[in-house]
């Protein structure tokens, strides 16, 4: 992160992060924040996640995408929400287990279907670049996942694109599915995804991910681009790698399912 950036504007940074953090918290919803305190480059932007990030306690991991298979990634910090998180990371699902969703920070209750990795080992900052081996070798397991989604904004498509990045890009807690064996063989150009709510067909699409199939370029990217504002990646945490299927949204005792070809499901209930 820019060093004179973070001093000359840690004030207006700090402001914008903790509107966003208390319009979460109190569902006391934002049009928009002030002018004066919307991020305005890509670095205010992640000063803002970052504070965000902070505000609302541990990270458990990190979504990274792209909007082209070429395109540089983007990505943002994932707290542990509270009441939605289990001790040491987020909620997961067995096959076929409904997990119960709730909590005072649910409004949208959106969902996205994605794949993700659990890294097994640390990869902290180095001089030298990680290598894609190196990387998946500190993989443990990779899995189906359901990011949740909420945003301290009425409409967080009619924001400016550095406002919803600031707004932990409408990050709001996940669930990890079970770990799939032999992930590695898998070939993604071929997996297709499923999103249903209440039994209704939101969302069917095949090598869906606007990044592209090859998830591992953005693993290694956050090891080593990312590694600067991340401080390195760690055993434990969960690294997703974009959405599937776009935002679908859902209402309270919706049940949601997520269900990948190869990769498997994950379901859930909001409360």
């Amino acid at each position: 992160m820019n060093l004179k950036l973070m001093t000359q504007h840690a004030d207006r940074l700090d402001r914008a992060a903790g509107m966003l953090v208390e319009a979460r918290r109190t569902l006391s919803l934002l049009e928009n924040l002030p002018v004066e305190l919307c991020p305005r480059t890509l670095d205010e932007a992640y000063a803002v996640q970052d504070r965000v990030a902070a505000l609302f306690g541990a990270v458990g991991g990190y979504k990274i995408g792209a909007p082209t298979p070429e395109a540089a990634p983007l990505f943002g910090p994932m707290p542990l929400f509270g009441p939605d998180a289990v001790a040491g990371g987020f909620p997961r699902a067995a096959t076929g287990e409904e997990v119960l969703i709730g909590g005072p920070l649910r409004r949208m209750r959106g969902i996205e279907a994605e794949i993700a990795f659990l890294l097994g080992s640390d990869l902290p900052p180095r001089d030298t670049p990680y290598t894609r081996e190196e990387v998946v070798a500190a993989i443990a397991s990779a899995h189906p996942g359901l990011e949740l989604l909420e945003s301290a904004f009425v409409d967080p498509d009619k924001v400016e694109r550095p406002t919803m990045m600031g707004d932990l890009q409408i990050n709001g807690g996940y669930v990890l599915g079970p770990a799939l064996p032999g992930w590695q063989s898998v070939d993604l150009t071929e997996e297709s995804v499923k999103v249903t709510v209440d039994g209704e067909v939101r969302f069917r699409g095949t090598a869906s991910n606007s990044a592209g199939t090859d998830l591992l370029r953005l693993v290694v990217y956050l090891a080593n681009e990312g590694a600067a504002r991340t401080g390195g990646l760690r055993a434990g945490q969960v690294i997703t790698t974009g959405s599937w299927s776009g935002k679908t949204l859902a209402h309270a005792g919706s049940v949601a399912r997520i269900e990948f070809s190869t990769f498997g499901g994950v379901k859930i209930r909001f409360a």
